[in-house]
């Protein structure tokens, strides 16, 4: 096998591992609130507080990765997740404060997650397969989701919501073992590498060195960054809000049996993880094909945000389980085009800077899993419907289409 195969393989368990540690706390909540009592609002703030976290350590998490090496900083990362999600039920135990601060402590691991592969990825991924690579390792999001939502009941049901926890926090040990003896964090540094991938990757790869710094006065008024940042924001106001809220809906919105609920809850995941991939190779097809790159970007995300919007707006309509499921299916199969463009962005404004960009967009993207867990608690609070909740995410997301429609840009900006 490729080494760089390798690479990315490895990254994809590290993207599965955080998500299904992340997952976790949707469906555990469930028995955790009934022993004591919480309102819709206290279970918002115990799934937001993850984010407090996560925000901290984007811009660090990729700045660190272009300087030093993202293998150093995506392992070290991954294990302070994975110890907090360990000792998440001691922490339940010792009150709503110290499940607060195990919260908080897991999203600063989890924080680097994102910013260290893209910055990994700059330097090990030709162009030609660049967004068939991240989207490939994208869809650890839903296929970790889907693991997490399928397996947590059961566990939950069998040995006690305590288990997820231990079990899944270990996992990640297991991880880092292989992590240490595979994978480096460039090609040159790797001495398994055949002299033709080494000569391959370094002609082709968006970034071949360590990055120096760049300035905040370079990237702050950049539009063509913030177009990615703003996409970003939106797009993951939508993928937070149901991650954490989805099981909810299902069991108490659409009236399903808990039993049920992590396997109805996984389908739209399903589509997600097929139609990133799908979406990746569609956007490289295009690129291969001598499509202008900045019309792959634009065309590719418009069909995500516009078809996702739009079935958003539909699921409010319907009034049966079978028909809410597979409209949510569809926003995810039009979803996963946004693998071909603002996922893939940073990396053609700015190459040797993948790592803090990703960072950047990524810390702002993290805000919408802080604000968009609280904000969804305090509506259900206050109508005891779901019909806005669908509302407002449609909204978002169909402004996050079009400002990234209007600015984004394939030129490098940094470099």
């Amino acid at each position: 096998m490729l080494q760089r195969y390798k690479v990315i393989s490895l990254t994809v368990a590290a993207v599965f591992i955080c998500y299904i540690d992340r997952v976790v706390i949707s469906l555990a909540i469930i028995p955790m609130s009934e022993g004591m009592g919480w309102s819709e609002t206290q279970r918002g703030f115990i799934l937001s507080s993850f984010y407090i976290g996560y925000i901290l350590t984007q811009i660090i998490g990729g700045l660190l990765s272009d300087r030093m090496g993202a293998k150093i900083v995506l392992g070290v990362g991954l294990i302070v997740w994975s110890i907090f999600t360990f000792i998440t039920p001691w922490a339940f135990y010792g009150g709503f404060a110290a499940l607060i601060i195990a919260r908080i402590g897991m999203g600063l691991g989890e924080g680097i997650t994102f910013p260290a592969w893209h910055s990994l990825y700059a330097r090990w991924i030709p162009f030609s397969e660049r967004a068939r690579s991240v989207a490939i390792t994208n869809s650890a999001i839903p296929i970790g989701t889907i693991f997490g939502l399928v397996v947590t009941p059961i566990i939950i049901l069998r040995l006690g919501w305590e288990w997820a926890f231990y079990l899944y926090g270990g996992l990640g040990f297991i991880w880092y073992i292989y992590w240490q003896k595979i994978v480096f964090s460039t090609p040159k540094e790797d001495p398994n590498i055949s002299e033709e991938e080494l000569e391959y990757i370094t002609n082709n790869a968006p970034a071949s060195n360590k990055a120096e710094t760049l300035a905040f006065s370079k990237w702050r008024g950049n539009l063509p960054l913030w177009a990615i940042a703003v996409a970003h924001f939106c797009n993951n106001y939508s993928l937070f809000v149901f991650l954490s809220w989805l099981p909810i809906f299902i069991k108490d919105g659409l009236g399903v049996p808990m039993a049920a609920v992590g396997l109805l809850a996984m389908l739209p995941h399903i589509a997600s993880f097929l139609f990133l991939n799908i979406g990746g190779y569609f956007a490289d097809y295009l690129t291969n094909k001598g499509v202008k790159l900045i019309t792959v970007r634009k065309l590719c995300n418009s069909i995500a945000f516009g078809g996702s919007g739009i079935c958003l707006c539909i699921v409010p309509e319907l009034n049966s389980v079978a028909g809410v499921i597979a409209i949510m299916c569809l926003g995810n199969v039009f979803g996963g085009f946004s693998a071909g463009g603002f996922i893939v962005n940073h990396a053609d404004i700015g190459p040797e800077h993948t790592g803090r960009l990703m960072g950047i967009t990524n810390m702002v993207a993290a805000i919408p899993g802080f604000i968009g867990a609280i904000v969804t608690g305090m509506i259900l609070d206050a109508t005891n419907s779901w019909d806005m909740v669908f509302y407002v995410v449609a909204g978002i997301t169909f402004f996050g289409g079009i400002f990234y429609f209007l600015f984004a840009s394939t030129e490098k900006q940094f470099d």
